[in-house]
């Protein structure tokens, strides 16, 4: 009669495998190379936690990757997963065998200088299970307050391994749960997680030391793991201590993150509502954010399935009179609307955009012969974007809002363009 837990699946999570990778991983043995897709609908694993625990499991050597696009992965077989967990164990049993008699003359020789009751105590933990289970432990014992400084990547960590869980069910009690963290799209999911029962902040500076200080009492503080001196993520070592400058030192380090960090809330509206885009268009390489445009319309009429649409002109011209309006304003001088004028008329002629003149300083009136954007083919240009253009000069350089008129038509061909601007 077999053992209980003898199946691969409760051996996987017997060596720290999450119940999900060891699902992800089985999957991959039963049906071969697949897609990280695949892979997740044939687990029932949410895709997007799919791709982070794949990526785990492929460091870890339990899945490698395909060549060739898509990316497809492989399982390593169950029988050298299992050779590997035989030799490890057997390495370990090796080294404590060795270290048997070490060990214990070690202990033998500081039994009577540990007191229980003495604060500067601690306790060095080894291995990312045992210091889970430690952790939990502890948080389970927490009566005020918990405060958490994380790195973006350790939330997920903290995730997988239940200690979110923890963290929950002490908010639940009334305990304070302060975590300071780094939230980037990346880990923007987990960050919301915890935002749910903790008070979470983004720390502007990066987050080096991972840290839980329990009620005054005790800190845990990471000496290696992630991005530490293992080589791995599974050999991690943490050190606990209750001894009073250990912990202030812990709980100093997360207020100097706190106090300037950004409120959770704010962070997820920034991250999602950026900014508008920018498509910078560089001299002698026009084409590359002109074919950015052309891959945005496509996409655009290909979700929508449009097959066509007009796209307005004088709009687009709009926008681009603006944006040259306001980088010509930077070029030129003037605390009047005579003085930028004047100063706009070198600049026409330095650089090839025609000749512009001052024809009426009240109200301001322009005139624009050989203008630079009435070609023969599109004249209709010139007539939208010059008094926008003309505008924003005006509005960039003297901080007021301007209105300037289009010219006439039926008199370009023979008097050039004539503008009328007026402070609005």
């Amino acid at each position: 009669m077999s053992r209980p837990g003898s199946g691969l699946f409760e051996l996987l999570t017997e060596h720290g495998i999450p119940a999900k990778g060891a699902r992800l991983y089985l999957a991959a043995c039963r049906s071969g190379p697949m897609t990280a897709s695949e892979l997740a609908r044939l687990s029932a694993v949410n895709r997007v936690e799919a791709y982070r625990i794949i990526k785990q499991l492929a460091a870890d050597g339990l899945l490698t990757s395909t060549p060739g696009r898509p990316h497809r992965f492989a399982a390593l077989a169950p029988d050298e997963l299992v050779d590997r967990w035989i030799r490890r164990a057997s390495d370990r049993l090796h080294r404590l065998e060795q270290d048997r008699a070490q060990v214990l003359a070690d202990w033998e020789e500081g039994r009577s200088d540990v007191d229980e009751a003495d604060p500067r105590r601690f306790a060095v933990l080894e291995d990312r299970e045992n210091i889970r289970r430690f952790l939990k432990k502890r948080i389970g014992l927490a009566t005020q307050q918990i405060l958490v400084s994380a790195s973006g990547s350790w939330l997920a960590r903290l995730i997988d391994g239940g200690v979110d869980r923890s963290l929950k069910e002490a908010a639940a009690r009334g305990v304070k749960v302060r975590v300071v963290t780094e939230v980037f799209p990346t880990n923007l999911t987990e960050a919301k997680l915890f935002a749910g029962f903790a008070e979470l902040r983004h720390s502007n500076a990066p987050v080096a030391n991972r840290a839980v200080v329990v009620d005054r009492g005790g800190a845990l503080v990471y000496v290696s793991g992630d991005d530490g001196l293992g080589r791995s993520t599974s050999e991690q070592v943490a050190l606990w201590s209750a001894a009073p400058t250990f912990v202030q030192l812990a709980r100093d380090y997360h207020r100097r993150l706190w106090a300037p960090g950004s409120r959770a809330e704010a962070r997820f509206v920034e991250l999602e509502n950026p900014p508008a885009a920018v498509i910078p268009v560089v001299s002698g390489r026009e084409s590359v954010p002109f074919q950015r445009l052309k891959e945005i319309t496509k996409l655009g009429m290909w979700a929508s399935g449009v097959r066509e649409f007009p796209m307005h002109l004088p709009e687009v011209i709009d926008v681009l009179a603006t944006q040259l309006g306001r980088e010509i304003a930077k070029e030129v001088d003037g605390r009047t609307a005579s003085e930028v004028a004047a100063s706009l008329s070198k600049y026409y002629a330095t650089h090839t955009m025609g000749q512009l003149s001052v024809v009426r300083e009240r109200p301001l009136t322009l005139r624009v012969t050989g203008c630079f954007a009435c070609t023969q083919d599109s004249p209709e240009i010139g007539r939208v974007l010059c008094p926008q253009l003309l505008r924003a000069v005006l509005e960039a350089r003297l901080g007021q809002r301007w209105e300037v008129s289009k010219p006439d038509p039926t008199k370009h061909a023979a008097r050039g363009c004539l503008f009328t601007a007026s402070a609005g």
